[in-house]
């Protein structure tokens, strides 16, 4: 927004720092009574050996407001701005008028960048911890396009080794032929649980379990028709549930067709003497400069480890979609893998090592526990969607008891949908939560059913009113009016600084406050009754609050409902 820079350029003037350190810390006041902008004077402290408070008088005196700058003064160690409020709202609310959905993006910056979401095994459903990890990707991947970037979602699946031979093996114990009476990946992880029962009481179907990948390894047929059929029952379950969750990858990227080539990279890099073999024939990288240990990169007995077909699948990445940056979005418990990773890259000579980037989160929990896939008390992704729609439809069966039931259906998944979305991503990602069905469902509190009811409440005042096209701004003079315009003002901003950051959780709380503030307002204020030129002037506001309510929603997947 133009007044910002407005701002930084009249302080350029009289503070002589450069323009992206004043940007980089000045401030948005709590409460707009102490402004819409305020600088803090600590920065000139020990340059002008003064005190901050006395730094922002004297600054003061060299300030005269502006058309756009109505006022300036001083709070202490701040100078505070203030803007010219008639001239904001005209030009905050025609712009998002205008704009509409185009509104708050950026340029194109001919940046091209790649999500890794969600990295699966074949063995299982999708668990709660891959759907953080997919809403994050797509929240990530819609903020980044806002931002002007070119962002591509790609996968990597872990389809072959050890865990993948543990659902085999147990197939070929107690499948016996059969095909699947269920939705198809959760009758593969189905095997899964029984191999892990089975070993308890058999350890020694980890011997079984090796001499089935070797097999795999040796291109047994029997072995590998058994292994594409069973992957083939994964990715069609797959598919459902990234038909449920509106996901999309443009390209994956296959383990079993990754491994060898990795294993290649390895051992060149061995002859070039970047790699070390170790006395048990294993080859690893000494990565003890960069505090990370010695890192095995294959087996003493020549198999490859995962970090081999990380090597080079980001080289197939480059040569695909000619990235400037890519985002590995993998749970927290692999920091020290892509650590080493780009460490490795390095040691390489990958030009992109720097431009790589492990988006890091933390844990989904759940009232009952954390998650553990291995023993079969895993929550999937599909459960847990269900469970909540099924909450959804009793909720709105019980408000709207007249609806038809395709109505009732259709509001569920819109309402379930976005508190599924939202609570999972208004978090700090890098942080555990607990995702609690009916909390997220709330029409009250900090979730994305209230953020949606508060779209669907000014779509409801809007149905009740003629728009007559005359706006007088001036009519825009509450202090509850000038707190949501300036909110309205912030959206690029927001969506500059989640995109920066890698955060939309700063979209979520952006979405809650605008939310907040409306509802705050509405309570307060006639809209429909009030006088024609005021009248006139709150129906544009309100109109410019659903546009901006619809497209932050629409950065986290979400539907803006008309009807709640």
């Amino acid at each position: 927004m133009k007044y910002r820079e407005e701002t930084i350029k009249i302080l350029e003037k009289v503070t002589k720092l450069k323009k992206v350190q004043i940007d980089n810390i000045l401030e948005v006041p709590p409460s707009l009574e102490m402004g819409d902008f305020a600088f803090p004077c600590f920065i000139l402290s020990k340059t002008l050996k003064k005190a901050p408070n006395q730094i922002a008088e004297d600054l003061l005196k060299k300030l005269k407001p502006t058309k756009n700058i109505s006022k300036i003064e001083t709070k202490g160690p701040y100078l505070n701005f203030f803007i010219n409020k008639e001239v904001l709202n005209k030009e905050v609310i025609s712009k998002i008028l205008k704009e509409k959905k185009d509104y708050g993006k950026s340029k194109p910056k001919k940046l091209t960048v790649l999500v890794e979401s969600p990295g699966q095994n074949t063995n299982k459903p999708l668990h709660v911890g891959h759907l953080r990890n997919m809403l994050l990707g797509v929240s990530i991947k819609n903020i980044l396009e806002a931002f002007g970037k070119e962002v591509h979602i790609v996968n990597v699946i872990n389809d072959r080794g050890v865990h993948i031979c543990k659902s085999l093996l147990a197939y070929k114990m107690f499948g016996k032929g059969k095909k699947p009476d269920k939705k198809p990946d959760h009758f593969v992880g189905d095997f899964y649980v029984k191999y892990a029962e089975a070993v308890k009481k058999n350890p020694k179907l980890e011997e079984e379990v090796q001499a089935l990948l070797l097999k795999w390894e040796q291109g047994d047929k029997e072995v590998i028709k058994l292994w594409k059929e069973m992957n083939s029952w994964a990715y069609k379950g797959y598919a459902e549930t990234y038909k449920k969750l509106n996901f999309k990858v443009e390209k994956a990227y296959y383990e079993s067709n990754s491994y060898k080539h990795g294993k290649e990279i390895v051992l060149k890099g061995l002859k070039d003497g970047k790699f070390e073999k170790e006395e048990d024939g294993a080859v690893s990288i000494n990565l003890k400069k960069e505090g990370l240990g010695q890192k095995v990169l294959l087996r003493a007995n020549g198999t490859a480890v995962y970090i081999t077909q990380d090597i080079y699948m980001a080289k197939e990445r480059l040569k695909d979609f000619k990235f400037d940056e890519m985002i590995y979005i993998v749970g927290n418990e692999q920091e020290y893998h892509f650590k080493a990773l780009f460490s490795i890259f390095k040691r390489l000579g990958y030009k992109f090592a720097d431009k790589c980037y492990h988006f890091s989160y933390g844990m989904v929990e759940l009232p009952t526990g954390k998650m553990k896939s291995r023993e079969g008390t895993v929550v999937d992704t599909d459960d847990l969607i269900e469970e909540v729609y099924q909450i959804a439809t009793r909720e709105v069966k019980k408000r709207y008891f007249t609806l038809s039931k395709t109505e009732i259906d259709k509001r569920a998944k819109i309402i379930s949908m976005g508190a599924i979305r939202f609570f999972f991503v208004k978090y700090d990602p890098i942080k555990n939560f607990m995702f609690k069905p009916n909390e997220s469902l709330s029409f009250e509190g900090e979730t994305g059913p209230y953020v949606q009811y508060a779209h669907a409440r000014i779509n409801s005042i809007l149905k009740k009113c003629i728009d007559t096209g005359i706006v007088d701004y001036k009519a825009l003079k509450t202090k509850d009016e000038q707190a949501l315009i300036s909110l309205l003002a912030e959206y690029p901003k927001k969506i500059e600084e989640a995109a920066t950051h890698y955060k939309p959780s700063i979209i979520t709380r952006y979405l809650l406050d605008l939310a907040q503030t409306f509802n705050e307002f509405y309570h307060k204020y006639q809209v429909l009754k009030a006088d024609e030129n005021v009248k006139g002037a709150r129906i544009a506001m309100i109109l410019a609050i659903k546009q901006v309510l619809s497209n932050g929603l629409g950065l986290l997947g979400i539907d803006a409902p008309k009807e709640m």
